[in-house]
């Protein structure tokens, strides 16, 4: 676990734009499986989150078509509400930070670590509006 002084101002580079942190595994369940689409965000400490994965959240988030619902967990905190979140993104291995759309429950677009790293954010950007265009 990290010191949560460390990563709140992470946390609020997600919550300020909308996202909804999910700090139980009941949490992720209740959002997951509603009705309609889910962004998931698998938040990190990491130097590609900061610079790739939350801006790339930002600016999707920011799109004309977005999911019904924008939720996060935050790896090394959270540990039941992340194991969940990742138990539904089978079968992709576990990785952070991640980036996952749902519809009605389902899997539909997933964004790896590996597909994060050394990428711009509006390149992730434009990726995910591609799936939010298609599925919201």
């Amino acid at each position: 676990m990290y010191p949560e002084y460390l990563v709140e101002p992470m946390r609020a580079e997600l919550t300020k734009v909308g996202f909804e942190e999910m700090k139980t595994a009941e949490d992720v369940d209740n959002a997951i499986s509603s009705e309609g689409t889910v962004f998931v965000v698998v938040n990190s400490v990491c130097g590609c989150a900061a610079s790739n994965a939350r801006p790339a959240a930002r600016l999707a988030a920011a799109n004309e078509k977005h999911p019904d619902k924008m939720i996060t967990v935050f790896a090394g905190m959270e540990k039941e509400a992340v194991d969940r979140a990742r138990s539904y993104m089978m079968p992709f291995p576990p990785s952070s930070p991640a980036m996952a759309l749902f519809k009605d429950g389902k899997l539909v677009h997933m964004i790896e670590r590996h597909q994060i790293e050394g990428r711009a954010a509006q390149m992730i950007a434009d990726n995910l509006v591609g799936a939010f265009n298609e599925y919201c």
